[in-house]
């Protein structure tokens, strides 16, 4: 298992910019991929993006192509989600993920499992209108 520890989030106006931050640790915290998620209140915890453990891949929702950034230093076993561009429709908990690898569906949609993935507590994001 991988524990992560998610920090960055807070209030913004739209069009502003927020950079969230996963601090991995545990014994393949360097080797895992890592992925953001997002719950809305009411909704169902969504994906956002996703890296490979290498960094070679990202993977992206496509609400946020273009305007959300993944990246990841593995030295510092951190992965980071820059935030662009905000909408008020991004306003939800995000959760920082961790896995052997990023899951994808028939249909191109992308997912961690939620019973084998490590999960962080997650950070609020809020962006006003």
């Amino acid at each position: 298992q991988v524990q992560l520890v998610e920090s960055g989030g807070g209030l913004v106006q739209a069009g502003g910019s927020l950079r969230l931050s996963c601090a991995a640790s545990g014994r393949t915290a360097s080797t895992s991929a890592m992925g953001w998620f997002r719950q809305a209140p009411g909704k169902e915890r969504e994906f956002v993006a996703a890296i490979s453990w290498t960094g070679s891949s990202t993977y992206y929702e496509d609400s946020v192509k273009g305007r959300f950034t993944i990246s990841r230093d593995n030295a510092k076993n951190t992965v980071y989600l820059q935030m662009n561009s905000l909408k008020p429709e991004d306003t939800a908990v995000y959760y920082c993920a961790a896995d052997r690898r990023v899951h994808s569906t028939s249909s191109g949609s992308y997912y961690f499992p939620m019973n084998s993935a490590s999960w962080g507590q997650g950070t609020q994001v809020t962006v006003s209108s």
